[in-house]
């Protein structure tokens, strides 16, 4: 995914429309900061909830208002990413869906109720692509991205992004990049060195099929030796990079030169030929490293 040319934006306030807790965030900051202990979370008194596994699916988008700025300005609290209307939504944590038309200030909106009392919220979307109760697994798209000034959905979007935030058990918003900080994923795949020294290997092509399996549907091992199917679903992937032809699971020039163009918003300034060098495979790799595809 390349990092959007769009303006920073953010919503005024990014409230919920009923249902969900208005407590204070400093005391979700409390919960969140040092009552995490041997891998559970205390939220009320005397209950204790195990911590979901998150991750962050937007760390290729560049944030245009921190948890900080959003507190400052009155919200309750939300981090925004820049991208483009329509862009697919992973769900950050596995969990049951539930839709909120309209949601208030904060437009359409998508809850990722997780089995332990959490929750995840994207607000402003510009569509919904799930049913209500629809169980997903970590990674599955669960909406569309919006936020357009006055689109249906936006609520008071100021222009093209993103608002993720998460809900702790007691119904305090928390800041979900410090959720992550505390509660890295496990087993989490290494990341390449193709980054450094520009030669794809195992590890890069590992990465490569696991970003592809939570994006595009590759479901082959990840076993870092890309086949046919690895590559069809590459092909897939690479639509939104200037791919037009068949998926058929052959790389050609077609398809490498659509690898440099992901690659040139990753550090790669080369010419798009389609001929993978040192510098196209550090770009590409750079891309694969994201915490995302961990």
């Amino acid at each position: 995914m390349t990092r959007p040319d769009v303006p920073p934006c953010c919503s005024a306030d990014d409230q919920p429309a009923g249902g969900l807790s208005r407590r204070s965030v400093l005391r979700g900051a409390a919960l969140t900061g040092g009552l995490a202990v041997g891998g559970t979370v205390f939220g009320l008194p005397g209950t204790a909830y195990a911590a979901p596994v998150i991750y962050n699916p937007f760390s290729g988008y560049t944030i245009t208002q921190t948890w900080a700025q959003h507190r400052a300005n009155g919200s309750l609290g939300g981090i925004d990413f820049a991208m483009p209307v329509g862009t697919g939504l992973p769900a950050c944590g596995a969990g049951t869906v539930t839709n909120i038309p309209n949601n208030g200030t904060g437009g359409n909106t998508v809850t990722i109720a997780h089995a332990d009392g959490y929750k995840s919220q994207y607000l402003h979307l510009s569509a919904f692509v799930l049913a209500n109760g629809t169980s997903v697994a970590r990674g599955a798209t669960v909406g569309r991205s919006g936020g357009a000034v006055g689109a249906p959905g936006s609520g008071s979007s100021t222009g093209p992004h993103l608002h993720w935030h998460m809900i702790n058990p007691s119904g305090t918003r928390i800041n979900p990049l410090e959720y992550v900080a505390a509660h890295p994923p496990t087993g989490a795949l290494p990341k390449t060195t193709t980054e450094t020294t520009g030669e794809p290997g195992p590890a890069c092509y590992a990465r490569m099929q696991n970003w592809l399996r939570l994006t595009n549907g590759y479901t082959g091992p990840i076993d870092g030796v890309p086949g046919t199917n690895t590559y069809a679903a590459l092909q897939r992937a690479l639509r939104g990079y200037g791919y037009t032809g068949p998926i058929d699971g052959v790389m050609g020039t077609n398809s490498w030169r659509a690898v440099q163009n992901l690659a040139s918003g990753y550090g790669y300034t080369g010419p798009l030929d389609g001929v993978m060098g040192p510098n196209s495979w550090r770009g590409f790799a750079r891309f694969l490293n994201l915490d995302a595809w961990d």
